[in-house]
């Protein structure tokens, strides 16, 4: 009888930490997401917007990226797999660029529609070079997807409340919090953060924008790693006491 049960013990404890050390993560990507998570006011930069899975199971066939109303220029990057379009929108005040001409519409939507739908659990990415505003330091800019797929359709719209994360809600918008610049290059441009400590680090710039992974899941990753490791050990000791008695 305590043979038995401590074998049992020991399927228990392996089966409940592989399970966590592999779900945790999974969970914890399954939105659709955009890097860098934080970059420089004024600074230009590439967002890349990963999709990971499709609508409950069916195929992704277009996806569509609002681009907020305060970035009036948009540069979406081919992908071979896609067709792009942007939808322009009208401009409440017209302005004038860096070159002097005068513009009075933007880029309100970036559309990447699939030349043979994209099937649930592949992933693709889409990435659009930009210029961020230079007063919205210490602000977060949202990006709302609408995922279309050959079944029904997920928009990540959804923004959480002041001071809560973006599990809070169901469909999150990919979002990205916007820093202070700290430098300037030499046309006058302000500088990513990032890209300004690796002239002095030699390094920085590719640890701060180099991955293109979440960053909560690999928090919650490590997290499962962990609880997965104490599930062996339980595995272990059971079997020794097991054979013991």
């Amino acid at each position: 009888m305590k043979k038995s049960t401590s074998l049992t013990l020991a399927s228990t404890g392996l089966g409940l930490g592989v399970l966590l050390a592999v779900a945790v993560p999974l969970s914890a990507s399954a939105h659709v997401s955009v890097t860098p998570a934080a970059t420089a006011a004024g600074s230009y930069t590439v967002l890349t917007f990963a999709v990971p899975h499709g609508c409950d199971g069916s195929a992704t066939t277009s996806i569509t990226i609002d681009v907020p109303e305060s970035i009036p220029s948009v540069t979406p990057t081919i992908n071979p797999n896609w067709d792009v379009s942007k939808v322009m929108a009208p401009l409440a005040t017209p302005t004038t660029n860096s070159h002097g001409a005068t513009a009075t519409e933007r880029v309100g939507q970036v559309v990447y529609t699939a030349k043979t739908p994209l099937a649930d659990g592949y992933r693709d990415t889409f990435a659009l070079s930009l210029q961020l505003p230079a007063d919205a330091a210490g602000t977060t800019l949202d990006f709302p997807v609408l995922q279309t797929c050959e079944t029904g359709s997920t928009n990540w719209n959804e923004i959480p409340a002041d001071g809560a994360d973006e599990d809070s809600v169901e469909h999150p918008a990919p979002s990205i919090a916007v820093t202070e610049a700290v430098a300037t290059e030499a046309d006058g441009d302000p500088m990513n953060a990032a890209s300004a400590s690796s002239d002095a680090s030699g390094s920085a710039s590719n640890a701060a924008s180099g991955s293109s992974d979440d960053v909560l899941a690999r928090v919650l990753g490590i997290g499962g790693l962990v609880v997965g490791a104490v599930g062996v050990v339980i595995a272990v000791v059971a079997t020794r006491r097991s054979r013991a008695a």
